[in-house]
């Protein structure tokens, strides 16, 4: 089976006579936009956005589903023995899995490729047929009959360009083995096609000059300047007005296309295979009289930096001989950016030239071909020789007493960086690369993400349109959060903006802001977005991918190596060991001073998000349940071991809670999901109290209404009566006294039939203190005599009844008698080793006895909880 999408779609098999063709539109676009990301996954959101784009029916995800499972049948048809495996459903979407040999896009890709590999070690022959039968492929721009969304619009522009490249290096190559006359209507045709691209009109004119039509190469250099005066009110390339004067000043050396390698000129159909080219002597290779500046341009959107800068350019002050400095970073921190504006400002130390050469590729590269590529790219337009021993002296040769820097862009192999390193003084090269090899240098710079202010800075720039501050600012701020300074994503989110121009950056924050569909927001613009923040992740071995997979499920934050260790099931010195080669892989980041002191990681969001992707599409579903509970067991010991851990780091344990909230309701969510029910209760049950002290109330109710749930799938009525009554705790601190006292009778029913004698105690005082509130004394007095009789072995039960009977004494007696309830609160809340609770009972210790501050007509009724006094109504 087969799919050809460089055209109408259609795809073509062994099974079937014709070509088969989806013939719904919208099925075709999903099968399309499958291609485009075959072997990936693509996101329901993503296939959603496709076809509908900003305004999706209601049921957009069940007609999708009616789409796919259509598709898989037609797939079904093309090949009964394959084609319904193909695709397949893989969290959070769906992935079409196919040989690259299958899909006419990936072989046109690898012909181009090759091709340009070809030219670039100047077998013209080759790069001709290659650059040919890539474009034999493509019979019509990418699935013409096929409704495009942002993403196969995308491509199809991305596309396009390469057929552009693809010809016009094809007819390059030709014209360098001498078929000028039988080009000059292609070229013609060309032009026509796309008169703005000025390579193509360069070619035409040196084709007609060698032709001997002199006037009619000058008639096409007259005509596009024309147009390009007219329409952009701009002259022709510096490029292309050298060729209009070599060809007025009737340049003969422009007659002549260049030596061919012997294969090129010997070989004939007979021939079992290309004849090897002989080396040139190392002095008959002629060498540029100056080095071009090849360097990229700037980035246009190039923001901030600015220390950065300035340290690069001390790295790479003074280097010796064959040395070089490194920028280190994770995947989309800004490294190639961060060298190409080093290069641009630096060039008073390299007057002799500056050069980019890019070594990561679709294949593994070795030291020839990039040494190949590199002379080409210092300006050594003559053949080469073939071994890389004699490429080396060529380079030697040419950077001999001159200062040159070399920019190596995305290299990982020492052998490759050492091939490439200049051996002369003077020159320099300067590698971008996410982790230094052994050995190379220690001149190394490492890049981090950026500071909000400049991650601000470059999202607005990036956008490309004026954003108001008015209302616009917030939205950025938060976008820029979201993002965490990362470039990558920044530029991301500003491409997802961009196309997007009816909304604000207040929806792109919206979108944004759900975990679940982050990812698929930034790739939706972006579509190698996915790919680069996955890259680092596939390059490692398995053992560091489960690893990392596994500590997805740690809170975002700082986290010590005891919690990744219950995360990992591993012990600390095995843990350690991980987690250092994880900040090796860029995948970690190794921070000082998190919340307790000591040496702390943390993961980028992002780079989360990536790994609980990972681990509900590849780990087995029984190994993430086992590490949730194993990190809500540790969370658990955590919360109850506070006041310890607090009192060794210098931190109030309420302000330790405070930074990981958020956290723990995720895991409580997590756990709950898992059907992890006892973890989900003891969790909810050891935050009750920093979540009461914090008046958390949102995430109270959120985390004990899931433990409620749980601890009946437990059939626990002990846990379910003490969680229905701190739901009544929470109640009543809401002011919501019907819901309150709904509650607190539950938990006493559900008490007594647990036989929870502290519960039922603490239900009684949540009952009193409603009916003291209402003015009942009588009612809560009752109350209190059996609650105070079933919290005997409860501290904390007995603290409550006692701060119930003194508020109900100084209602119905006086200060002295209420002051034996506060002075047992205080006690207790010492053994309780409870300041908040301690410190309550004090104030109340005070106030009876006329010391103090107490605001006029109020009172205290619970730590921090006021309420006004019925006599100042």
């Amino acid at each position: 089976m087969r799919f050809r999408i460089l055209g109408p779609l259609e795809i073509t098999s062994s099974a079937a006579a014709e070509p088969v063709r989806p013939r719904a539109a919208k099925i075709r676009a999903v099968l399309a936009t499958l291609l485009v990301r075959a072997n990936e996954i693509v996101s329901v959101d993503s296939l959603i956005d496709e076809l509908w784009g900003e305004h999706p029916p209601r049921t957009a995800t069940t007609t999708l589903q009616v789409y796919v499972s259509q598709l898989r049948k037609l797939l079904h048809t093309a090949d009964p023995e394959y084609g319904r495996d193909a695709l397949v459903t893989r969290p959070p979407g769906y992935a079409l899995h196919l040989d690259p040999a299958q899909l006419d896009l990936t072989v046109f890709e690898e012909l181009h490729h090759n091709g340009q590999k070809a030219l670039q070690r100047g077998d013209h022959a080759a790069a001709a047929d290659l650059q040919r039968r890539a474009l034999q492929l493509w019979r019509a721009p990418l699935a013409s009959d096929t409704p495009h969304g942002a993403l196969l619009a995308r491509t199809a522009v991305r596309l396009a360009e390469v057929r552009a490249a693809a010809l016009e290096q094809r007819m390059r190559a030709e014209l360098r083995l001498g078929h000028h006359q039988r080009l000059i209507g292609e070229l013609h045709s060309a032009v026509a096609e796309m008169p703005m691209r000025e390579e193509f009109h360069m070619l035409l004119m040196t084709a007609l000059y060698r032709a001997g039509r002199q006037a009619e190469a000058l008639r096409i250099f007259a005509q596009l300047r024309q147009t390009l005066v007219a329409e952009l009110a701009i002259e022709p390339g510096q490029p292309l007005q050298l060729l209009h004067q070599r060809i007025l000043s009737g340049d003969t050396e422009l007659l002549h296309p260049a030596p061919l390698p012997r294969a090129a000129e010997e070989s004939a159909p007979q021939d079992t295979g290309p004849a090897t080219p002989p080396e040139p002597h190392l002095g008959q290779v002629p060498l540029p009289g100056r080095t071009p500046d090849r360097l990229p341009p700037r980035d246009p959107v190039f923001v901030g930096r600015s220390d950065e800068l300035d340290r690069l350019g001390a790295l790479l002050r003074d280097i010796p001989a064959g040395g070089c400095a490194a920028v280190t970073g994770a995947a989309g921190v800004g490294k190639t950016a961060l060298a190409v504006a080093a290069g641009h400002e630096l060039g008073d130390l390299f007057p002799d030239g500056r050069v980019f050469l890019e070594l990561v590729g679709p294949r593994p590269a070795d030291p020839a071909e990039l040494l190949t590529r590199l002379l080409r790219r210092l300006g050594v337009d003559t053949p080469l020789p073939a071994d890389a021993a004699g490429l080396r002296r060529v380079l030697d040769r040419l950077t001999a007493d001159r200062r040159i820097l070399l920019i190596l862009d995305g290299a990982e192999s020492p052998d490759l960086i050492r091939a490439l390193l200049p051996a002369t003084a003077g020159s320099t090269a300067l590698v971008t690369c996410r982790r230094v090899p052994a050995g190379v240098t220690d001149r190394v710079l490492e890049l981090d993400v950026l500071p909000q202010d400049e991650a601000r800075r470059l999202f607005t720039a990036a956008a490309g349109r004026l954003i108001p501050q008015h209302g616009g600012e917030t939205p950025v701020r938060e976008i820029a959060a979201l993002c965490e300074g990362l470039p990558l994503a920044l530029r991301a989110a500003a491409a997802r903006l961009a196309s997007r121009p009816n909304w604000g950056p207040e929806m792109l924050a919206a979108r944004l802001r759900g975990e679940q569909r982050r990812l698929a927001e930034l790739s939706a613009a972006a579509p190698g977005f996915h790919d680069r923040l996955r890259s680092c992740y596939e390059e490692t071995e398995p053992v560091l991918r489960r690893a990392f997979r596994l500590l997805g499920l740690v809170p975002v934050g700082p986290f010590d190596t005891r919690t990744a260790a219950a995360v990992l099931g591993e012990d600390v010195a095995k843990t350690g060991e991980l987690l250092n080669a994880l900040v090796a892989a860029q995948l970690l980041r190794r921070v000082a001073g998190g919340p307790e002191h000591g040496t702390h990681h943390r993961m980028h969001p992002l780079w989360r998000l990536l790994a609980l992707e990972c681990l509900a599409s590849e780990s087995p579903a029984a190994e993430a349940r086992a590490a949730t509970a194993r990190l809500a067991q540790e969370f658990t010991g955590q919360l109850r071991d506070a006041d310890g851990r607090a009192e060794k780091c210098g931190i109030h344990p309420l302000e330790l809670f405070s930074r990981r909230q958020d956290g723990l309701v995720d895991v409580v969510r997590r756990c709950h999901a898992a059907g992890l029910w006892a973890q989900t209760v003891e969790l909810a049950d050891a935050m009750t109290g920093f979540l009461e002290a914090r008046a958390a109330w949102d995430t109270w109710e959120t985390c004990h209404a899931l433990a409620l749930e749980a601890a009946r799938h437990q059939e626990d009525l002990g846990a379910e009566a003490r969680l229905l009554r701190s739901l009544g705790d929470l109640a009543w601190q809401r002011r919501q006294l019907t819901e309150a006292g709904e509650f607190y009778e539950r938990a006493l029913l559900t008490a007594d039939a647990a036989a929870a004698a502290t519960e039922r105690g603490r239900a009684l005082v949540g009952l009193a203190d409603l009916q003291l509130d209402a003015g009942g004394l009588e009612e809560a007095a009752a109350l209190l005599s059996p609650a105070l009789d079933a919290v005997a072995d409860d501290p904390r039960g007995r603290y409550e009844a006692h701060r119930v009977l003194g508020l109900l004494a100084l209602e119905n007696v006086g200060a002295h008698a209420a002051e034996a309830h506060f002075a047992d609160c205080l006690g207790l809340a010492t053994t309780l080793r409870d300041p908040r609770l301690e410190s309550y009972a004090r104030r109340w210790l005070d106030r009876v006895h006329g010391q103090g501050h107490r605001p006029a007509g109020w009172s205290e009724v619970r730590p921090g909880v006021w309420r006004l006094a019925p006599c100042a109504n």
